[in-house]
């Protein structure tokens, strides 16, 4: 996610290390996810990666951010980071994917519409929408399963459309709002090596299923852009499909986090950059289907299928750095103090009106 801390505190505390290195892991299966994709056609060992990485790394960002996004109260300041965190960065990036297109594809009459997310950039539609809703989701006492009614009215409504990416915000929903009414000590529980123990062959038998179901499984079912019947299901079935997806997504994230290092690595700093890594990779992978780039027969040989995983590993890496961060800042995490009200400073007289009246009492003596 890009699951960049938008609400931080003026005064942040200490980074968890934990936290930064399951951002950038979970950006590096984002970005493998993206470059496997050509791959499936082919390959049912690339096929079986991919649908296994799909089940689960888009649910495993939103349960994230919603575990980050618990602070978010409406506070003037918390406004102000989600604007320039989230909705700025949307309106640029929108905007020079679309240039991009045109550019790339000899289309100058590709149209511009900011409530059509092109490709990635429907996460910060739905990271908008999720945190501005916060308040809503703690104030209710069983959220999570509200927030999967939602995600299975989304998966039977053929007719919502595609406007600000709806189906994938209802139906990544209750991962987010899961990730709300998680506290520290539920990753804990996770950090153990009983979890760990547990985990991998679970995920050892995922992958196996997947491999199994890999000639015939569409993989659309992961991609939550439609409702059931786009996947030629009747209606009905989103009310048992919705649910089983959503367990199966929450199995695969455990297991991810079961295995996510808690000590400082080399990649832990990257942490902190997995938004420019998320919003600057599209360029990359829209490029290699632009101009044909997995055309080598040999990309779709064992050893190609290894380099092309190198390669998106040390890409997402790279956009995750320092020097990329220091370049793209002022479009990524913009300051814009010109565009905001300055609070009011605390030494100034209040004016009457919110003066209390016990003290308009004791003046008017």
């Amino acid at each position: 996610m890009p699951h960049e801390d938008v609400a931080r505190e003026p005064a942040r505390p200490r980074r968890d290390a934990y936290f930064d290195n399951a951002k950038y892991l979970t950006i590096v299966l984002v970005a493998c996810g993206h470059a496997w994709e050509p791959l499936t056609y082919g390959s049912r060992a690339a096929t079986a990666a991919y649908l296994t990485v799909y089940a689960f790394h888009m649910p495993a960002f939103a349960l994230v951010s919603g575990y980050f996004s618990r602070s978010f109260d409406m506070a003037p300041g918390r406004l102000r980071r989600l604007l320039t965190g989230v909705v700025v960065p949307y309106l640029v990036f929108e905007t020079a994917y679309t240039l991009f297109y045109r550019w790339a594809q000899d289309d100058p009459g590709y149209p511009l519409s900011l409530l059509d997310p092109w490709y990635v950039m429907w996460f910060l539609v739905a990271l908008f929408i999720w945190r501005i809703t916060t308040p809503v989701w703690l104030a209710l006492r069983h959220p999570v399963p509200i927030a999967l009614g939602f995600a299975v009215l989304a998966a039977v409504s053929p007719d919502l459309g595609g406007d600000l990416a709806l189906q994938r915000v209802l139906s990544f929903l209750p991962y987010f709002v899961l990730g709300l009414t998680l506290r520290a000590e539920h990753f804990q529980r996770l950090r153990t090596r009983r979890a760990r123990l547990v985990a991998l062959p679970a995920a050892v038998a995922a992958l196996g299923v997947a491999y199994w179901v890999a000639p015939w499984f569409d993989a659309g079912w992961l991609y939550h852009r439609g409702s059931v019947t786009g996947q030629g299901a009747p209606r009905w079935a989103g009310v048992l499909t919705t649910p089983a997806l959503f367990a199966l997504a929450l199995l695969l994230t455990a297991c991810f986090l079961a295995w996510v290092p808690g000590r400082r690595t080399w990649f832990t700093v990257l942490g902190a950059g997995t938004m420019y890594g998320y919003l600057l990779h599209g360029f990359l992978i829209k490029s290699s289907r632009f101009w044909d780039w997995y055309d080598h027969p040999w990309l779709h040989t064992p050893l190609g299928e290894l380099a092309v995983t190198a390669i998106a590993v040390t890409g997402i890496t790279l956009l995750c750095t320092g020097p990329v961060r220091a370049v793209f800042r002022f479009v990524v995490e913009p300051r814009m103090d010109w565009a905001f009200a300055r609070p009011p400073r605390t030494d100034e007289p209040q004016p009457a009106s919110q003066v209390r009246p016990d003290t308009r009492a004791q003046e008017s003596r």
